[in-house]
């Protein structure tokens, strides 16, 4: 079983995202964070179970998708570092991946 790693950004992502559905519905955002963390959990014994983003081929990271959000993270063998949180409609960025690996690597 790997250990799950939340990195203080992919948290900080989350919130931010949170926020932002809460100004029109704070059950429905409650509701979509308790469904992440979940999912993310799944992920301490199927750690290869996330997809290879498009954006990202040939590196090793993977995401997860709980609509309307994007969960990036990379598995190391013993844990799970989940490094970035998105909203599906926003643009991609690698850099926002790679603050959350500097400050865990």
């Amino acid at each position: 079983m790997a250990e799950i790693v939340w990195t203080e950004p992919a948290l900080s992502d989350l919130d931010a995202s949170a926020d932002f559905i809460a100004l029109e519905n704070p059950i429905a955002a409650q509701g979509l964070v308790r469904k992440i963390f979940e999912h993310v959990e799944h992920l301490a014994d199927h750690p290869e179970m996330g997809s290879t983003p498009a954006e990202l081929e040939g590196r090793r990271y993977r995401q997860i998708v709980e609509p309307p959000v994007r969960v990036f993270y990379r598995f190391d063998g013993n844990r799970v570092f989940i490094v970035h949180v998105m909203r599906s409609e926003r643009q991609f960025d690698i850099a926002h991946l790679e603050r959350g690996v500097r400050r865990n690597s």
